[in-house]
C-alpha cells in the first residue's frame, strides 16, 4: 500500500537517487539512544585533531617531493593555493556542520542538499579517502619505524613470515592500539592526541629553526624554473588536463605550480575529518568553525615554513636526483646529519597521532551511512557504556590492518586526495543551495560572500582534480562503479527514506 506521500515501498531507482532527508529528519537520527555519540569535544579537541592528522610524515617530505618533480622553489606559492582553496572549503564545511551538528561530514550535509544518491558516492568516497589513509599511514609508520631502529642501532626486523605470507607487524600494532583506544571514548583518545600532537608541532618547531641556518638565497632562484619534459612518463602519469588538452608529460613551469598544488593538498586532508566528530562537539556551533579555521591557520604557517627551509637550504635540482626526496634529505646534503634522528622521531610521533584521528573519521562515516540504512543497520549500534560504535571501529580496525600489513598500498597515494577534493567540491555548491532551500535555519557559523565565494571554491577543487593523474582518475571511477553496484543490490532498499516510517529509524528495518 502506498503511504500517505504516495512514495513505493520499492521505489524506482531515479526516485530512490533524489530523495532527501530533510535537516530534522538528521537531527532525529541522532537521538536514537542505541545509536547515539557523546558530545564532549571542544574547540581545543577538534583544533588538535585537524593539526594532528595534517601534521604527519607529510610535512617532512611532501613539500620536498613537489619541489623536486613538480613545481621547484615555486612549491611555495603550490602551498599557498592549496591552502586557499581548502581555507575555502573548510569555511563551507563550518557552516554545514554548525547547522546540522551530526556525524556524517561531507555525507550527511549531501544527504539533506542533492539528495540520496550523491550522498550515497560521497559516502562512498569518504570511506575510500579515510580507509586507503589510514592504512598508508599505518604502513608508513612501520616503515619508518624500523627506520628508527637502524638510526638508533636497534637490530629487531618489522617484517615476519607468516606462511606464504610477509607479515608487517608494526602497523597491525599501531592500528591496534589505537582501535582499542577510540572504543574506550572518543574524549580518552583526544587526550593522548593532544600530547602526541604538541610534542610533535615542537619537534617540527626545532626542525625549522635548525634549517634556517643553512638556507642559501641563492637556491630560490630561478623561482619557477622553466618547464620541461618529463622523461620515462607515460600519459597515465600526467595531469588529467594536460592529457586531454594533448601536452607532452612536463614538470615545473605554471602547469608544475598547480599540479604541485593537487599533491600537496595531501597535507590538508584532516579537516575533512574533522567535521566527521560534530555529533560529538560540545556547542558545535561555535566549538567546529573556531577548532577547524584555527587548526587550519597552524597548520598552514607550519608547512610553508618547512617548504621555505627546504627548497632554500639546497638547489631543488640536488632533490630531484634523489629517489626520495625529504627534508631529511637536505639536511644530509649540507652536512648535518644528525637531524635524520631528530626528524625520524618527529615523524613518528606524526604519523602516530594520525593514524588514530583517520580511524575517528572513518569509522563515524560508516556509522552515519549504517544509521541512514545504506549500509548494514546493526553497523551502528553503540556501547551503553562507552557511547561509541565498538563493533564497527574493531571490523574497521581488523579491515586497516590486513590492509596495511599484508599490501604494497603506496601507489594508492594520490586516490586519497581525490576522495578529498570531491567532497569539498560538494560541500561548497551545498552551502548556497541549503541557504536557499531552508533559509529559517540557524547557522552558527556563515560563509561570507555567499554564493559567490562556495562556488568559487568549488570550482578551484573542481580544477585541482584535473591536476591529479590520470591512472588515478581511472582507479577512482572503478570505486564508483563498485559503489554503484552496492547502492543498487543493497542502499536503495534498506535506505530508512524507502521504510514506510520514511526516514524514522523505530519504523524501519533493521
Amino acid at each position: 500500500m502506498p503511504t500517505h506521500d504516495a512514495r513505493p515501498a520499492a521505489p524506482s531507482f531515479l526516485r530512490s537517487l533524489g530523495r532527501r532527508k530533510s535537516v530534522e529528519q538528521a537531527i532525529a537520527t541522532s537521538h536514537d539512544e542505541t545509536r547515539s555519540l557523546k558530545r564532549n569535544l571542544t574547540a581545543w579537541d577538534l583544533a588538535v585533531l585537524g593539526v594532528s592528522v595534517a601534521v604527519g610524515a607529510g610535512i617532512f617530505s611532501v613539500g620536498a617531493t613537489a619541489a623536486a618533480h613538480h613545481a621547484g622553489p615555486a612549491v611555495i606559492v603550490s602551498f599557498v593555493i592549496a591552502a586557499v582553496v581548502c581555507g575555502l572549503a573548510i569555511m563551507c564545511y563550518a557552516e554545514f556542520a554548525s547547522t546540522l551538528p551530526i556525524a556524517g561530514s561531507a555525507y550527511t550535509f549531501s544527504y539533506a542538499t542533492f539528495g540520496e544518491g550523491v550522498a550515497w558516492f560521497i559516502g562512498w568516497d569518504l570511506i575510500l579517502e579515510m580507509l586507503l589513509a589510514a592504512a598508508v599511514i599505518a604502513k608508513f609508520w612501520g616503515v619508518y619505524l624500523g627506520d628508527a631502529f637502524g638510526l638508533f642501532g636497534i637490530g629487531l626486523p618489522t617484517r615476519v613470515d607468516v606462511g606464504p605470507l610477509t607479515l608487517d607487524w608494526a602497523p597491525v600494532l599501531i592500528v591496534a592500539v589505537f582501535t582499542a583506544l577510540l572504543v574506550l571514548g572518543t574524549k580518552l583518545s583526544t587526550r593522548v592526541n593532544s600530547v602526541l600532537t604538541i610534542l610533535k608541532v615542537g619537534i617540527t618547531l626545532f626542525v625549522i629553526v635548525a634549517g634556517f641556518f643553512y638556507v642559501k638565497a641563492e637556491n630560490y632562484t630561478p623561482f619557477v624554473p622553466p618547464s620541461q619534459s618529463k622523461d620515462g612518463a607515460s600519459g597515465l602519469h600526467q595531469p588529467l588536463v594536460a592529457f586531454l588538452t594533448g601536452q607532452e608529460p612536463s614538470m615545473y613551469g605554471a602547469l608544475g605550480i598547480l599540479s604541485g598544488a593537487a599533491l600537496v593538498f595531501f597535507a590538508f586532508i584532516g579537516f575533512d575529518v574533522v567535521a566527521t566528530t560534530a555529533e560529538e562537539a560540545r556547542d558545535p556551533q561555535r566549538t567546529i568553525p573556531r577548532g577547524v579555521l584555527g587548526g587550519l591557520a597552524l597548520v598552514t604557517v607550519l608547512y610553508v615554513l618547512v617548504t621555505v627551509v627546504v627548497t632554500g637550504m639546497v638547489p631543488y635540482t640536488e632533490l630531484a636526483v634523489s629517489e626520495s626526496p625529504s627534508l631529511t634529505t637536505a639536511f644530509v646534503l649540507v652536512g648535518a646529519g644528525w637531524a635524520g634522528k631528530v626528524i625520524s622521531l618527529g615523524i613518528l610521533v606524526g604519523l602516530t597521532s594520525v593514524v588514530m584521528v583517520l580511524l575517528l573519521g572513518l569509522a563515524r562515516v560508516v556509522f552515519a551511512m549504517s544509521r541512514d540504512g545504506l549500509l548494514p543497520r546493526g553497523l551502528s549500534v553503540t556501547h551503553a557504556r562507552f557511547r561509541t560504535p565498538v563493533a564497527l571501529q574493531v571490523g574497521l580496525g581488523v579491515v586497516v590492518a590486513a590492509i596495511a600489513g599484508l599490501a604494497d598500498v603506496g601507489f594508492l597515494e594520490e586516490m586519497i586526495n581525490i576522495g578529498t577534493l570531491s567532497a569539498f567540491i560538494l560541500v561548497c555548491f551545498g552551502v548556497p543551495l541549503l541557504r536557499r532551500s531552508r533559509p529559517d535555519l540557524e547557522r552558527g557559523f556563515k560563509v561570507p560572500w555567499s554564493p559567490v565565494l562556495p562556488v568559487l571554491a568549488g570550482l578551484a577543487c573542481i580544477w585541482l582534480t584535473t591536476n591529479l593523474t590520470v591512472l588515478t582518475w581511472l582507479r577512482f571511477l572503478a570505486w564508483i562503479v563498485v559503489g554503484a553496484v552496492v547502492y543498487l543490490s543493497y542502499s536503495r532498499r534498506h535506505s530508512l527514506l524507502a521504510a514506510p516510517g520514511g526516514g524514522h529509524p523505530d519504523e524501519a528495518a533493521s
